[in-house]
């Protein structure tokens, strides 16, 4: 009897096994479209990254074969697309080897060791055989270090529909999620990491909505903002309550420039008396550490263009301290960020040097070439590529680059009504620098 019972069980154990795997599997199966469209993470990572890595796993060695990264184990042959001529069965080629596969907000990261004679430039040309392979939308490669890619993949467009994920608990102080990366994963602007940034962009390009999404984020910290909109100050006036400052036209933009200077050596100063080699090294606690200040430049070219010998004397006295605080503000608490519809090396040498100091650089759609050069090609070309690739209806769409690599990224939609009602919200942590306050001459 007892055995019975035993080979019942042993029966029927297998079939209770397969009847659960068989519910959960129609359950994802019914729940996916609403899944997909309330919890995409949460499906990528149960139904859609298991089917795609299976795809990477099986194509692997044929894709590599047809796309002439296999190389042939007799060193006499060459492998095209697996087959060996003469008629006899092809020999398995060596194939580049893949690490493992690990999965990300909207797609996957996978490393690959390069067979000797190989250069990541070929697996760059290969990423578009890639995507279509394994139906997905993008495959982006890079150099990781010497002998080895980087694949970063991206199942579907993230910057279609951007979602910035929730901040949990306080942010970081300098650090703001102002929208997607087209990996899925948040795109965050991090001062203290890159502290001063480059933002161009045509009209409707999306370029205000990036500004109004930093602005936002910075309102609620224990820093100062200061604008300098030489348009009258049409765009930079909605954040005013929150401002600590702010220079409408060219003339009142040196003054406040030149003050900005004065207080950044103030601050060197500060920091020798202290022996420490910056800001951050004095004490919070004790209000030893003075405020971070970030300066938003709107429309850089209204301050380098010039009709007169005296509009010349203030273009270079504008240039010039901007690029002192881009070389000494890092360090002291004082952050560049920078923007315009058009910048060119025919704004004068001082916009080039201004631009070398300025690590930071989003690009949306532009509407001449020299303005994305300007930007992003003396960084990446493959980056300069990308944003000359960005339509009109693509609005709020740019191309990111810093010394680490490029994006393609997406800013979060904050209207105008919604960075003016946060700075109103915020205007009591507006601090008072009483050295920004310049009289007129």
């Amino acid at each position: 009897m007892k055995l019975a019972s035993a080979a019942s069980a042993g029966v029927t154990w297998p079939s209770w096994v397969l009847v659960v795997a068989a519910v959960l599997v129609s359950g994802l199966l019914l729940a996916g479209p609403a899944l997909r469209r309330r919890y995409p993470v949460a499906w990528w990572l149960l139904c859609g990254f298991p089917g795609v890595a299976f795809r990477v796993v099986q194509t692997w060695r044929p894709l590599m074969a047809g796309c002439g990264l296999a190389v042939s184990r007799r060193p006499a042959l060459t492998v095209v697309s697996g087959l060996v001529g003469k008629g006899a069965p092809p020999p398995q080629p060596r194939v580049p080897r893949r690490g493992l596969i690990r999965p990300t907000a909207g797609g996957f990261v996978l490393l690959v060791r390069l067979l000797p004679g190989q250069v990541p430039a070929q697996f760059v040309k290969a990423a578009p055989a890639m995507a279509e392979n394994w139906q997905v939308h993008v495959v982006r490669v890079s150099a990781w270090k010497p002998g080895v890619v980087r694949i970063v993949v991206s199942a579907a467009d993230p910057l279609a529909d951007p979602r910035v994920p929730k901040q949990r608990g306080p942010g970081h102080l300098l650090r703001v999620t102002v929208g997607a990366l087209e990996t899925g994963a948040a795109w965050v602007v991090d001062l203290r990491r890159v502290p001063h940034w480059l933002i161009v962009g045509a009209t409707r390009s999306g370029k205000s909505t990036l500004i109004n999404a930093l602005v936002a984020g910075l309102a609620p910290q224990p820093v100062a903002l200061v604008g300098i909109d030489c348009k009258g100050g049409m765009e930079l006036s909605l954040y005013e309550p929150r401002l600590s400052a702010l220079a409408t036209n060219r003339e009142q933009a040196v003054r406040l420039l030149a003050a900005l200077v004065d207080l950044t050596l103030d601050r060197m100063t500060l920091c020798r008396a202290a022996r420490v080699r910056n800001i951050w090294g004095l004490s919070e606690s004790d209000k030893e550490r003075p405020v971070p200040v970030v300066v938003i430049v709107d429309e850089i070219a209204e301050l380098f263009l010039v009709a007169s010998r005296n509009e010349k004397e203030e273009a270079h006295a504008a240039g010039t301290a901007l690029i002192r605080l881009a070389q000494l503000g890092a360090a002291l608490g004082v952050f560049l960020v920078v923007a315009g519809q058009r910048v060119g090396s025919d704004l004068g040498p001082g916009v080039t040097a201004l631009r070398a100091q300025l690590g930071g650089r989003v690009c949306h759609r532009v509407a001449d070439p020299g303005t994305a050069e300007m930007a992003l090609g003396d960084l990446n070309p493959d980056a300069l590529k990308a944003a000359q690739a960005i339509v009109p209806e693509q609005a709020g769409t740019a191309v990111l680059a810093s010394g680490d690599g490029w994006e393609r990224a997406r800013s979060h939609l904050i209207t105008e009504a919604e960075a003016e009602a946060v700075a109103a919200e915020y205007a009591h942590l507006t601090p008072l620098l009483s050295e920004l306050h310049v009289e007129a001459p």
